[in-house]
């Protein structure tokens, strides 16, 4: 899998446009790497984080460009969500989208 996603408030998603790169939500810093969620994990990410948040933004992240920085770690139930263990660069994000979902509820991705 080459991509993975990273849920940002707006605020986040402006500091990463403005600065060129995100260190890190609080949960992030206090982890010491930045989560990230497989398409299919994005929706119950937001769900339970993210509950009852509005101005929320999804972007997409190349995992590629971030080589030996992300490391796939098990988590909720065991399965494996990708962390990235350095800063993530703009250059990394291939594209970002308001949080929107479909007709059943599913978070759409960029």
């Amino acid at each position: 899998m080459t991509t993975a996603y990273k849920v940002l408030t707006g605020e986040q998603m402006a500091v990463l446009l403005r600065d060129g790169v995100f260190l890190g939500a609080p949960i992030d810093l206090a982890d010491g790497y930045i989560h990230l969620s497989a398409a299919e994990q994005v929706t119950e990410t937001v769900d339970k984080h993210f509950a009852g948040q509005t101005g929320l933004h999804v972007a997409a992240v190349d995992l590629a460009a971030l080589s030996d920085a992300v490391r796939w770690e098990p988590s909720r139930g065991g399965q494996l969500f990708p962390h990235v263990y350095a800063a993530l660069p703009l250059s990394a994000i291939t594209g970002h989208r308001p949080l929107a979902r479909d007709a059943d509820g599913a978070v759409l991705l960029p």
